[in-house]
């Protein structure tokens, strides 16, 4: 896939995110038991001259979200290598918003004249060149990732050999 260097990339550049964002629990056997945390890596390529409208279209979504109580999207920035132009990461926190939430933030997206559903899509595909997204597991440690494998394998051996 010719953007695995940039969830490489991403990845690297994760110590670099708030401390919230990097938390990764130890290594003990709740954490064996614990749900994957997971997140959202979307990689654009922006149209020619888009960048900058896009970046503030992110804003005005960080906008709606902070009216929930919702985090910002955290974002990276081209410098060097891979062809992208910026990196989303999004941790998935799981949790659903609330009818009071939903009620806030589409209070603050009709404020701020954002369009949603279909609209949306169409609105924001007229920045974007190229996009793809990953669905990843972490932020993990080393050390929760083979507990979840040795967790697993305890509890599923493997078949015995027909004949032995």
């Amino acid at each position: 896939m010719k953007y695995s260097f940039a969830l490489v990339l991403a990845a690297a550049a994760l110590p670099l995110a708030p401390a919230h964002a990097q938390q990764a629990p130890a290594a003990t056997p709740a954490a064996a038991d614990a749900p994957w945390p997971e997140a959202w890596f979307e990689i654009f390529k922006l149209a020619p001259g888009k960048q900058e409208e896009f970046i503030r279209r992110i804003g005005q979504a960080d906008e709606v979200a902070a009216a929930g109580g919702f985090p910002p999207i955290q974002l990276f920035f081209h410098e060097n290598g891979a062809d992208f132009d910026v990196i989303l990461f999004k941790p998935v926190t799981g949790i659903k918003p609330t009818p009071e939430q939903e009620a806030a933030m589409t209070k603050k997206r009709k404020e701020l004249g954002l369009p949603s559903g279909p609209a949306y899509f169409v609105n924001i595909r007229e920045l974007v060149a190229d996009h793809t997204d990953s669905k990843t597991y972490g932020p993990l440690s080393a050390a929760t990732w083979l507990a979840k494998l040795d967790k697993w394998r305890a509890e599923n051996p493997p078949r015995k050999a027909a004949g032995k």
